[in-house]
């Protein structure tokens, strides 16, 4: 069996100065494809259900079919949840058989973060699931403004809740679609120093890969989570299929006609994330 726990994953990424891609699914043909990607690449892999995901599909029926996913691959596959509010979304999703949560408290009161994430903390290692963390606000492209992460509110988040990967506000935002965010690396230097675990950045659709590729490899940046990204390629698909077959009604059929382009957009991104130094410099396949 090759599901994985986010602090595994992470650690070793850690280590070897890589970095592994959370791909933001929406349902079961988008999630085989991005296993499929990754098995061909041989590299780990971490499937994110977010919240608009859980608003289409009930939570355990995607643990479900995440699990079945992970269970039968050939790679390392984290089953997570991202973006859970409260410490019931992130209870559910222990309970529906992910093997990582994500507690957002970034809109709260850092006092009110800390406890909420404590305690999902606690609850989840008992099963022996990840936490993932954030504080600072990352924004959205046209919504809600960021809030940079104060190093001295990352060091308190960590210390205080025990969690196993942190999020972070460095000039990242969500729903990008460029790839035209520019990340504060002296900011990001300063949250490096302060904390010890592995650092997330969400919003990675609009990172330059060159840039996601010396984030890892020079810093403690390990995960990054893109969405907006696949999701502008399986619309391009999907209008391309519709237009050369104007007759096609059956849903399987159509949708299943998006998964080769989604599949070759999802090797990319866990290819050079995963193998940062592939310019001049070997690296051996996770096994």
């Amino acid at each position: 069996m090759t599901v994985a726990t986010l602090a595994e994953v992470l650690g070793r990424a850690v280590e070897e100065r890589r970095a592994v891609a959370g791909l933001v699914v929406l349902g079961w043909e988008d999630a085989r494809a991005y296993v499929e990607a990754a098995e061909e690449a041989a590299v780990p892999l971490i499937l994110q259900a977010g919240p608009g995901c859980r608003r289409h599909t009930p939570t355990a029926v995607l643990g479900k079919m995440f699990r079945t996913l992970a269970e039968s691959a050939s790679v390392p596959v984290v089953c997570h949840i991202d973006h859970a509010t409260s410490w019931e979304e992130c209870r559910a999703g222990v309970e529906a058989g992910f093997t990582s949560v994500m507690i957002d408290g970034s809109k709260l009161p850092l006092e009110d973060n800390i406890a909420l994430t404590a305690r999902v903390v606690a609850d989840a290692h008992r099963a022996g699931v990840s936490v993932e963390g954030e504080v600072g606000v990352v924004g959205y492209v046209r919504g809600a403004s960021s809030r940079a992460t104060a190093p001295e509110e990352a060091a308190r988040l960590e210390r205080e809740s025990g969690l196993d990967a942190l999020a972070i506000s460095v000039g990242n935002v969500h729903l990008a679609e460029a790839q035209a965010c520019e990340i504060d690396c002296e900011a990001l230097a300063a949250i490096q120093v302060v904390t010890r675990v592995p650092l997330v950045l969400h919003g990675g659709s609009g990172i330059p890969v060159a840039m996601r590729q010396r984030l890892a490899r020079d810093y403690r940046v390990v995960k990054f989570n893109i969405g907006t990204e696949l999701r502008m390629v399986f619309g391009a698909a999907l209008r391309a299929y519709l237009a050369a077959h104007p007759q096609s009604f059956d849903r399987i059929e159509i949708v299943d006609a998006t998964a080769p382009a989604l599949k070759i957009a999802a090797s990319e991104i866990v290819t050079a994330l995963w193998r940062p130094w592939s310019a001049g410099h070997a690296t051996s396949p996770v096994r």
